[in-house]
């Protein structure tokens, strides 16, 4: 197993748990999470990140995920997440890590797809 790899797959263990001490194991206690590139300023620190992953999803996620690309400091993870009956989206995340393994930095990239032509 890769670093990114073992990352990923204790985030999908901590995304169907919601547990705190799940999350606490892939974050670092300062890490910034930016749920959209482009926010003003990201959710930072462990203790906002857990209360962000608290919130409701609109349905329970099916996920499928696979690590793209890695080098020692930075994962790129690609895929999509299907949300039955509310959207499906296209992911490619960025996960910067500090040197225990865990996300010192989460950059989530994501779109809807296209709906088919008429």
């Amino acid at each position: 197993m890769t670093r990114a790899s073992d990352w990923l797959d204790g985030y999908l263990k901590a995304w169907e748990t919601k547990s705190a001490d799940d999350v606490r194991a892939i974050f670092t206690d300062d890490a910034e999470y930016w749920f959209r590139p482009n926010d003003k300023e990201p959710v930072r620190g462990i203790d906002a990140i857990i209360e962000a992953w608290m919130e409701p999803e609109p349905a329970v996620a099916v996920p499928d995920l696979a690590v793209l690309i890695e080098d020692g400091s930075l994962g790129i993870i690609k895929g999509t997440v299907d949300y039955p009956g509310h959207e499906t989206y296209t992911n490619l995340w960025e996960v910067w890590f500090a040197p225990d393994g865990r996300a010192a930095r989460f950059v989530e990239w994501y779109m809807t797809p296209r709906s088919p032509a008429s």
